[in-house]
């Protein structure tokens, strides 16, 4: 039995003999943003790694440290946001999951919280798979959690109250209810974040302020950590059912490709 599903927790003869027993590490990606008033700048990343280490659990993986850091130039108009270029997280995302690959991991799991790395996470997870030969899969868990308590929750919202339970299930001592201030107008930033979220259309947005003029819009008043360990509990059963299923479908029609070693690039 694992002391800690977090692979920097682990000792060299624990992590080598936990790949053997199930070559699974899960990436969580987010990134340091404002959040408004009552929410770290961290927000994104503790989103993911709770869900990351719940996931974990499930599916008998270890937990990646992905590193805090993400793509959020829409947000560098606000103090307290560090963001990396496409390029350099790309870099990042491939040199940490190779480096595994090298030690034997076979299937990637990537749990993002953040949608500005959507289309970095793209390139890495296929430059992972096509060059290092890891079956990967990347899960939006952000849209997951929309997905299953967006019409509990009042949708999800920047800084809003699906944000502010995932950050109470983890780090309940960063949450400030108590310094709410600010919300912007809802009907805007619903009508902003649904243009941005199409399929078809993918517009570039300059600042953040475009979706909310405050920096951040929704309710979270009323959340409660009760509520934010539901939520966790099950987007990371759901997470880890739905992708289970899809390893297994890429396993039948992949055969080996994912499941190659690659001691041989050492």
């Amino acid at each position: 039995m694992l002391s800690s599903r977090y692979f920097i927790d682990l000792t060299q003869p624990e992590i080598a003999a936990q790949l053997q027993a199930n070559p699974l590490v899960i990436l969580p990606a987010g990134s340091v943003e404002q959040h408004g008033p009552h929410l770290p700048t961290g927000t994104d990343i503790y989103a993911a790694n709770v869900i990351a280490h719940a996931v974990a659990e499930r599916m008998d993986g270890l937990v990646l440290p992905g590193g805090p850091l993400g793509v959020t130039p829409l947000h560098m108009g606000y103090e307290g946001t560090i963001t990396l270029t496409p390029d350099t997280y790309v870099r990042l995302v491939t040199e940490t999951c190779a480096s595994t690959a090298r030690h034997g991991a076979k299937r990637l799991l990537v749990l993002n919280w953040h949608e500005g790395n959507i289309p970095s996470l793209a390139i890495a997870a296929d430059a992972l798979h096509r060059d290092w030969g890891m079956t990967v899969l990347t899960v939006q868990a952000c849209y997951v959690a929309e997905e299953m308590y967006g019409k509990e929750f009042n949708g999800l919202t920047h800084g809003g109250e699906i944000e502010t339970l995932a950050v109470l299930a983890h780090r309940p001592d960063l949450v400030h209810l108590d310094r709410i201030d600010g919300s912007s107008d809802d009907r805007h930033g619903r009508s902003m974040d649904a243009l941005r979220r199409t399929r078809a259309y993918q517009p570039v947005l300059t600042d953040v302020r475009s979706i909310a003029r405050t920096g951040w819009y929704g309710s979270p008043q009323g959340a409660t950590a009760e509520n934010g360990d539901r939520v966790i509990n099950g987007v990371a059963d759901a997470i880890a059912r739905d992708a289970s299923e899809i390893f297994r479908q890429l396993a039948r029609v992949q055969g080996g490709v994912g499941e190659r070693r690659t001691l041989d690039r050492v």
